[in-house]
């Protein structure tokens, strides 16, 4: 019994350890105008068109202002804005696990997305679950 609480000791330490690592850091920006490739693991999902078809989700449909009303109603912290890139932090519940979902103009009203964790190797779906709910609040506006 020992050893059980041991070991959920260790691995609580380890993900509050992660977390809060996942706190340094900030968007990784605009790379030759686009956004940037995700990483190989599964915690992140992307709309520019070189994106593996596992990681594609669509662009998001809108103006700027309405982009940022869907992502602080989304729960997301606005980090940076230009007229044509914006940046969000996410933060997790328990672990407070940051994730930067950004976005970047590509034509009038359409918003190429990136939504990745900083940190760690899966996110069991937490990414695009968010791009859908900032999806359905652009579409209820």
């Amino acid at each position: 019994m020992k050893y059980i609480f041991f070991g959920f000791a260790f691995i609580a330490l380890s993900f509050f350890l992660l977390g809060l690592k996942s706190q340094k850091g900030e968007a990784i920006g605009l790379i030759d105008g686009k956004l940037a490739d995700l990483k190989s693991s599964p915690n992140g999902v992307s709309s520019e068109f070189d994106t593996q078809p596992e990681k594609k989700v669509k662009p998001l449909l809108g103006n700027l202002s309405e982009l940022k009303r869907a992502v602080t109603n989304s729960g997301g912290i606005i980090t940076s804005e230009t007229e044509i890139y914006l940046s969000a932090t996410y933060m997790s519940k328990i672990f407070k696990f940051v994730d930067d979902v950004e976005f970047r103009q590509s034509d009038f009203e359409t918003w190429e997305i990136r939504s990745s964790s900083r940190v760690g190797y899966s996110d069991r779906g937490v990414n695009r679950r968010r791009v859908e709910v900032i999806r359905d609040y652009l579409s209820s506006l």
